[in-house]
């Protein structure tokens, strides 16, 4: 072996010492966020651990039984109930009807929302402002609002103008439940998603669209041909975070109709289930673990089904 050979075999062993070694430079720029790596997993992880574990068991309040019972491991009882229990699927398909109608129609109208305010005119600093302001409300106000100023029979907005046409007042809530909450969840994260689709527009290259222009392609066309595949990567990022946060609602529907027939989702019987049912935190648990692996598979379908989309459109 010749001297360069041992000297490149040494250097090699040495990097390779580095990479495992705790007191190299990558592991001392590491250090200091393990606190937080420790927090996160303490605060997150640790109580789905235990919720795993509750969900085999049939844990509830026992507090005002006469005779104290032993908490009893039950298997998986608890999740045979739940895909048994016919309003548990029925909230499911409430759940995926409510999901899909309010990230689809909040993408499209926060799209060309943000497709306005790209453009220069006067007041777009207000404009803006004024269009973002229903995503910084609390959901609970939001409902609010809705429920009494827009929906109320009696002296909502909505209701005035139809009387103010000659037609009847409409019982918003009770008669449409799913249509009201869904409007209220479009109304909410429109900006949201406006915020995305705006960043991206605005990060498109601007001689790359001026040359298509000079080009002779319409402006039609060249939102079908550039802008749409450049928003492809927000368009998946706003569908995942908007589906992954609208499939937990819970205020709108506990503040404007009480969990009523076809408004419950599955957040909202999983509260019945534990809070309003007897404290059976056992099979709330179980629920509970279904909504984790729903919310994962309504997140992973929008995305699917989106990119199909955009790839198609790509294609044509």
């Amino acid at each position: 072996m010749t001297t360069a050979d041992a000297t490149v075999k040494v250097d090699t062993s040495l990097k390779k010492g580095r990479v495992g070694d705790p007191f190299s430079s990558p592991w001392r720029r590491r250090l200091p966020l393990l606190p937080a790596l420790l927090f996160m997993i303490a605060i997150t992880q640790l109580p789905f651990a235990v919720s795993i574990y509750y969900s085999f068991t049939d844990l509830k309040d026992r507090t005002q039984s006469l005779i104290p019972e032993s908490t009893k491991f039950v298997g998986f009882e608890n999740y045979k109930a739940i895909f048994n229990d016919p309003f548990f699927r029925q909230a499911m398909w409430t759940s995926v009807k409510m999901t899909v109608l309010a990230v689809l129609l909040s993408l499209v109208i926060g799209t060309l929302f943000a497709i306005l305010l790209d453009r220069k005119f006067i007041g777009q600093g207000i404009v803006r402002t004024l269009l973002i302001t229903p995503f910084l409300l609390m959901p609970v106000v939001a409902a609010l609002i809705w429920k009494q100023e827009m929906f109320s029979s009696l002296f909502g907005i909505l209701n005035k103008g139809l009387t103010f046409f000659g037609l009847n007042s409409v019982a918003f809530i009770s008669d449409h439940p799913l249509a009201s909450i869904v409007t209220v969840l479009v109304w909410q994260w429109t900006p949201f998603m406006m915020l995305i689709m705006l960043a991206g527009l605005q990060s498109q290259p601007s001689d790359i669209l001026e040359a298509a222009g000079v080009d002779g392609a319409s402006s039609f066309g060249i939102f079908r041909q550039l802008t749409l595949p450049h928003l492809r990567r927000y368009m998946e990022l706003g569908v995942l975070l908007g589906s992954i946060y609208i499939v937990q609602a819970f205020d709108a529907i506990d503040v404007m109709t009480g969990g009523g027939p076809g408004s419950t989702n599955v957040p909202y019987f999983v509260y019945q289930e534990s809070i309003g049912g007897g404290f059976r935190y056992g099979s709330a648990s179980a629920y509970a673990i279904v909504v984790v692996i729903f919310s994962i598979v309504i997140a992973t379908f929008a995305l699917r089904v989106l990119s199909g989309l955009l790839k198609d459109e790509e294609r044509a």
